[in-house]
């Protein structure tokens, strides 16, 4: 097979480039609906191998687009976490694609009946610029797993890793079968605007909203992976240094700029000092200067700036957990620790997605409930408590995409169960079972036996049999509310 992307037409700029790959895929998807078990592997495994054959290539790309950003965060985050859900697809992909057997209602019983799972068609995927590659590659990855076309719409904030992920794929894909694109030059919805069999987003909820909407003009399916004000909620039950730990640990990792990384600590009124204290020691020892990840461009790094003038000039008392000398450091902002803060400011009612920890007192659990139900459903819910009553009480009195306990984000990849969020954190899952049944098409097949009688149900209605059947199922009817 020729591995080479196929040829640009004289003259073809981006955008024609876009929509003649476009229809080339779905050329290609029609022509070959099908890909066999066999196939999907294959193509998983080549992703597979491209990723360890270009892991210093990527993770140097990536600190490139950032400024700086640790390799080995890169390694672990971006490229160990793709390799896991390849390797979870291949070795499950063939059980998934089997047919579901599911059992007929009484009334049609000796007939069969089940699902099959049939491959959606093109498949349109945005990343957004704080885990390019891994962002890029799950979704990919499930897509090629349910057997589809992919489409690849890279964050303009990462160039160097958009054309790396595209040099690297190009050489085990035709176009037709994955391709990748970067910065569309201010047209992105010309991107949404194809009429994909299925769109995957990730990235904020007010992006998320326009996708949607553009979307919607082709009645395209989204699954939209979103963020939210996710909690860490730490009980008078645990250890208060271990939570401070743990809890910074998501702050510090990649700067802050994770979709489920902490926003904000919720902490017992009597241990917020306490709290305070194991945090900024807690990141002066897991984050030295020389390996932290810098905040990811001029413009993320004045929104952090001004949320942080906001809540000074509320009355919030800012603490940094580091030095920070603009002309030395750059954008490798410390974590800020926010305490006293009040709703109107700015980093209590927007998702943070940076360095800045708000630590929020509370007196109950119910305090907590309440103030958790009282604003959108987050992404992500941390819970560090030892009490397994607790712990079961505040999962059933609140709602978020998914949850980890004592600990922050490792639920995202483990990559059997599905990753989503809900309401204004998403719709929609992948990982897992649920993210193969999300990029293909569960389609039901009823086969009637040759033998069947359904012709006793056919008009004209009133039969002895067709009066009985429905007094079985129904029951008796109440005379009286028809007079």
């Amino acid at each position: 097979m020729n591995m080479s992307p196929l040829p640009p037409q004289a003259g073809e700029n981006l955008l024609e480039r876009m929509h003649r790959v476009f229809a080339v895929q779905k050329a290609a998807f029609a022509a070959a609906p099908y890909p066999s078990v066999a196939e999907r592997k294959e193509r998983l495994s080549k992703l597979k191998t491209q990723i360890s054959r270009y892991q210093d290539v990527l993770a140097q790309a990536m600190s490139d687009d950032f400024g700086y950003r640790s390799l080995s965060e890169s390694k672990m985050f971006d490229l160990l976490g793709s390799t896991l859900e390849i390797n979870h697809l291949i070795s499950h992909v063939g059980q998934w694609m089997k047919p579901s057997r599911r059992s007929t209602e009484l009334l049609f019983k000796t007939n069969s009946l089940k699902v099959t799972y049939q491959p959606k068609g093109v498949v349109g995927v945005i990343v957004p610029w704080n885990f390019p590659i891994y962002l890029a590659i799950g979704p990919l990855a499930a897509a090629l797993a349910a057997g589809n076309r992919v489409m690849i719409k890279m964050a303009e904030a990462t160039p160097r890793t958009c054309e790396t992920l595209h040099r690297m794929v190009s050489e085990v894909f035709t176009e037709d079968e994955v391709a990748v694109f970067g910065s569309l030059q201010g047209a992105a919805n010309e991107f949404t605007s194809l009429p994909f069999n299925h769109i995957v987003f990730t990235g904020s909820p007010a992006v998320g909203r326009i996708v949607m909407e553009t979307a919607s003009k082709n009645l395209v399916p989204v699954t939209l992976e979103l963020g939210g004000k996710s909690p860490a909620v730490v009980s008078r039950s645990f250890p208060i240094d271990e939570a401070a730990r743990r809890i910074v640990h998501g702050k510090g990792s990649n700067c802050g700029q994770i979709c489920v990384a902490p926003d904000h600590a919720v902490v017992p009124r009597e241990r917020v000092d306490a709290f305070v204290e194991a945090a900024i020691a807690s990141f002066r020892a897991l984050f030295p200067k020389s390996d932290y990840t810098s905040v990811v461009n001029d413009r993320q790094f004045a929104r952090l700036q001004a949320m942080l003038h906001d809540a000074t000039a509320k009355g919030a008392k800012i603490i940094p957990c580091g030095p920070y000398d603009s002309h030395r450091d750059g954008r490798r902002l410390p974590l800020h620790i926010a305490v006293n803060c009040t709703p109107d400011m700015i980093l209590m009612q927007e998702e943070i997605f940076g360095p800045v920890l708000p630590v929020v007192p509370y007196d109950t659990l119910d305090d907590v409930v309440a103030m958790i139900a009282a604003g959108p459903r987050p992404l992500a819910l941390y819970c560090f408590s030892r009490d397994e009553k607790e712990r079961r009480d505040l999962l059933r009195r609140t709602h978020s995409g998914g949850v980890t306990l004592n600990d922050w984000g490792w639920h995202v990849v483990n990559h059997d169960a599905p990753f989503g969020g809900v309401g204004n954190s998403g719709m929609g899952t992948y990982h897992g079972p649920e993210g193969f049944r999300e990029l293909s098409h569960a389609r039901t097949v009823f086969c009637r036996h040759k033998f069947f009688p359904i012709d006793l149900f056919y008009p004209p209605y009133g039969s002895l049999i067709q009066r009985a059947v429905l007094r079985f199922f129904l029951g008796s009817p109440d005379k009286s509310l028809s007079n």
